[in-house]
């Protein structure tokens, strides 16, 4: 039994976020890292607890527009997750385990009363795949649209990981 960590990164900010979140769940259990166009479409038996994320953009889960908006934000920067995204890994998501775990964090940027999350469209989506929610969305921060991150958001992030590893009774093998 293991956790996975799927995630979907345009600058790398979600993708650092999502290996730190690993790191964390790591200290007690063992844990996988998978961009999500390498996610598998079927999350079989032996994994126990599913995290999701992914980049916050217009207010939730990306879209294809919006990811050809971000590419062309980014100019010149190489992008992380180029094809599918999140929203669509889990529109095909399939399960084969009825005791499965997930949570579901996102990347947003860091100003006060900003609505939107890209987490909570995660969430309701894993929710309607049938599959039961460890515990609340979780939300780590950048300070501009391509970043960086906020100090301290990897630490918080890996701290995360580490309460929903204590949290998931499953021993490293």
């Amino acid at each position: 039994m293991y956790a996975l960590v799927v995630y979907e990164s345009m600058y790398g900010n979600t993708k650092a976020v999502a290996e730190s979140i690993a790191e964390g769940l790591a200290s007690a259990m063992r844990a996988e890292v998978a961009e999500v166009a390498g996610a598998p479409g079927v999350v079989g038996e032996d994994v126990s607890l599913l995290v999701v994320g992914g980049p916050t953009h217009a207010f939730g889960l990306s879209r294809v527009s919006t990811r050809q908006s971000a590419a062309q934000q980014a100019e010149g920067v190489p992008l992380v997750s180029r094809g599918r995204g999140v929203r669509e890994w889990l529109a095909a998501l399939r399960t084969s385990s009825a005791a499965l775990d997930a949570a579901a964090f996102d990347t947003r940027v860091a100003k006060p009363r900003m609505p939107g999350s890209a987490a909570q469209g995660v969430a309701r989506r894993l929710r309607r795949a049938g599959v039961r929610l460890a515990c609340p969305a979780r939300s780590f921060y950048v300070e501009g649209t391509l970043g960086p991150l906020v100090p301290g958001e990897l630490d918080r992030a890996r701290e995360w990981g580490e309460s929903l590893a204590r949290a998931h009774t499953v021993p490293v093998p």
